[in-house]
Parts: structure tokens; sequence; C-alpha cells
């Protein structure tokens, strides 16, 4: 599997030279298990970037979505692939316990908040209401698992030879007075353990959590905590606050790490990387 970040923000900052390295539109993540299909992790503002980058030879597009905040869709409708005629494009998410996905999806994809409506698009577009446990898509076995953040929300792990797990937005912390101790009962463990990479959410430094405890996301601690719980061989470390720039990134994942590191490899997620699984 090769995999490329296009989106790492958890909301998109003021643009500006402080946030050049590490980024500024939100989540997006692209895989590549064979040659003529591509994953989409997330339909954040990446995505718009991604769909410039897909060429003929690819014939099925599969998009996960991980929940339908608004920083997980605001790239849906500018997604080039879906004004391909003939392209097979399925998108798969989360559920409520009132509506299906279509239903959802369709709040957002309608008049006035978009001009334009999921049956107006030219590809050949399926939705699937995202199963809890296994299913396959071509050249790669996903699991789906609920996690601990606001609304239905899930996490993605994908195989192929390698395993790469998907937890863009998670809270593992909230309500368990073990963490960060390995046990099945921690959200996302099942989903995490043993991957090759974990991308994961890291939003707050320790002060920031103290006023958003249940808000849905993790402290870089916390998340280095749980990739240490799950054995993992790569972090990833993700959907960076707004208001962190460059600089202010770079010093907290150094005060983390600064005692005796991690037994992994640690990555601060920035737009462009690609890694091989």
């Amino acid at each position: 599997m090769n995999v490329t970040l296009w989106g790492t923000r958890g909301s998109v900052p003021t643009p500006g030279p402080e946030t050049v390295r590490y980024g500024g539109n939100t989540a997006c993540v692209e895989v590549r298990a064979i040659d003529d299909h591509v994953v989409v992790l997330d339909a954040g503002s990446g995505i718009t970037r991604l769909g410039a980058t897909i060429g003929p030879e690819v014939t099925r597009v599969d998009l996960l979505l991980t929940h339908l905040h608004m920083d997980h869709i605001l790239g849906l409708g500018f997604f080039q692939p879906f004004r391909r005629p003939g392209l097979d494009v399925h998108i798969w998410g989360p559920a409520s316990t009132t509506l299906d996905l279509h239903a959802r999806l369709s709040r957002y994809m309608s008049p006035p908040l978009f001009p334009v409506r999921l049956h107006e698009f030219e590809c050949d577009l399926t939705l699937h209401d995202v199963p809890i446990g296994d299913f396959e898509i071509p050249g790669l076995l996903v699991s789906a698992a609920r996690v601990c953040h606001p609304g239905p929300t899930v996490g993605y792990r994908l195989e192929n030879g390698g395993v790469v797990t998907y937890l863009p937005d998670h809270e593992p912390a909230l309500g368990s007075k073990a963490f960060p101790e390995k046990s099945e009962w921690l959200s996302g463990y099942e989903l995490a353990v043993g991957a090759d990479v974990l991308i994961h959410d890291s939003q707050y430094d320790d002060r920031e959590y103290e006023d958003r405890v249940g808000w849905g996301h993790s402290t870089v601690n916390q998340t280095l905590d749980f990739a240490r719980a799950t054995d993992v061989r790569h972090l990833v470390a993700f959907h960076h606050d707004p208001s962190h720039d460059d600089d202010a990134l770079e010093q907290l994942y150094a005060d983390a790490t600064s005692g005796d590191g991690t037994p992994f490899d640690l990555t601060i997620a920035a737009e462009g990387d690609t890694f091989d699984v």
C-alpha cells in the first residue's frame, strides 16, 4: 500500500507562511493498493487537490468517511472524479439511528448549502451504510468500528499484507479509568493493535484539553500513550489544531518526547507525506 496525506488539520487555519510546512487543509488521506483503484479516507478540503491527480487509469474510487462533521466533508462537492462519466465511485460512511448515509449526506449536498445534488454527479455513484466489522473493496480488507467521538463515528483498519489504521477524530481517554492500559475495551484498540501505520488524532496540548474534555479529540500525550498501548510500528500524528502553527507543533512534540522517547517511529503529519506499507 502507498499512503499519501492531502489534508492534516482539524479545521482550516488562517493561511500564512507559519503553516506552510504542515499544511492547512482538512482531513483527507489517499491509499493505493492496486493500480486502477483509489481509496480516499475522508473528504476534507484536501480532497480537491487529490481529485486533480486521479488519472484515466483509475476505474474505481472508494471514499471512506469516518463521520459527517463539516471539516471531514468540506471538499466533497469539489472532488473532480464525481464529474467523470462512467467512473465507479462508492461512498461508505455511518448512518445515524434515524437516517441512512444517503439522507444524511443529502442535507449538505443540496441547496442552499451546495448547488449540486448527489444524483446530479456524472459518475456511477453508490452509497453504503458502512458495516461494523469486516468488508472487502478491491485489493483491501477493511475493518470498521465505532469509536469515541460525538455523533456516529467510525475508524478504519485497512489490510493488504501491511496494516494502516485511520483514527482522525478519537478520544480514547474519555471515561476510561484504565487508559492507557492495553485492553480490547479501549476505544479503537482492535483497529489499531499491531498496525504498521497509525494515523491518529492529536489535536490538543494538555492545558487545552482541560477545557475540551468530551469534544472527541486527543492530546499529543494521549496519542503517544495510545500508540504505546496498541504496539504500533509508526505513529502519524494527525488532525492538528488550527491554532497551532508550524513552530508550535514542533515544540509540542519535542516536549512530549523529551524523556524516554517512543518505541515506534513518529511523524508529525504534513501535507504531501507518503508512506509505503
